[in-house]
């Protein structure tokens, strides 16, 4: 089972990084001011993960938000990020070398995120 695991940074911000059962990190968030914050984005991650479709901008795909955008970085990596149903990135990746890896990481986000329990 996936984990939600919870980090302070030393200028008081708190972020979280989405583990697989495996203990690889999936994806993570932004810096959040606060405690209270980083947990509402962890209940946008379980909620918004499982019903979001693929939006796969390296063939110039469209799908409306809640979303896993999959596209190419400027290092040429695959990477994705999760928008929430408001636009909002509540989730981005690590890069991936190759697109089918990165797919594999998306699913493992809509597998994981919905009953992962939260860590500091």
């Amino acid at each position: 089972m996936g984990k939600f695991e919870i980090k302070e940074n030393a200028k008081g911000g708190v972020s979280f990084s989405l583990k697989a059962g495996n203990g690889e990190v999936i994806g993570a968030s932004e810096v959040y001011s606060s405690l209270a914050s980083c947990e509402n984005g962890i209940a946008s991650v379980k909620k918004n993960a499982p019903i979001a479709e693929v939006e796969d901008q390296t063939i110039d795909e469209k799908a409306k938000n809640p979303k896993f955008e999959l596209y190419v970085d400027k290092a040429g990596e695959f990477r994705f990020r999760l928008k929430a149903g408001n636009g909002e990135i509540i989730l981005a990746s690590e890069g991936y070398k190759s697109k089918d890896s990165c797919k594999n990481g998306i699913e493992s986000v809509k597998k994981n995120a919905p009953d992962a329990e939260s860590v500091k």
